[in-house]
């Protein structure tokens, strides 16, 4: 069953997603990352590409030929996923094809209708039997 994570209070979700694909591709994990829209997608990848003068985070959108190849996947809908294995999720909504993943994240912002939005997500996979961690980055040191 998919592992679900909830980080609330997120200041900033592109970064936070930065700093997760970074540590997810330091234990050799694969990432989606299932974006809004391909604004969001270009912003995230400049991220990814500049996150840190010590680190190369790769990335490449889904429709991307070399996709297969690269180890953090931009998604802004479910055409061409290429791996299952962990998903953060940037959308209002719940991604319809989560439980592929063996690990979805979920990224909730300060504001009260990303946290409106949030709580059906939340609702939706408590209501069918997914267990669920809750992170508040608030009270997180650093």
């Amino acid at each position: 069953m998919t592992k679900v994570d909830f980080y609330f209070n997120v200041p900033d979700k592109l970064a936070k997603t930065a700093q997760l694909c970074e540590e997810k591709l330091a234990k050799g994990r694969q990432l989606t990352v299932f974006t809004q829209d391909l604004v969001m997608d270009a912003a995230l990848q400049n991220l990814l590409w500049q996150h840190s003068a010590t680190s190369f985070l790769p990335s490449c959108l889904a429709e991307d030929g070399n996709s297969g190849l690269t180890p953090i996947v931009l998604a802004n809908n479910g055409d061409h996923l290429v791996q299952d294995d962990v998903l953060i999720n940037l959308q209002a909504q719940y991604p319809p094809f989560f439980s592929r993943f063996r690990h979805l994240i979920e990224l909730v912002g300060m504001e009260e209708t990303d946290k409106a939005a949030a709580r059906v997500r939340f609702k939706f996979y408590r209501d069918r039997g997914y267990t669920i961690k809750s992170t508040d980055v608030a009270n997180q040191i650093g």
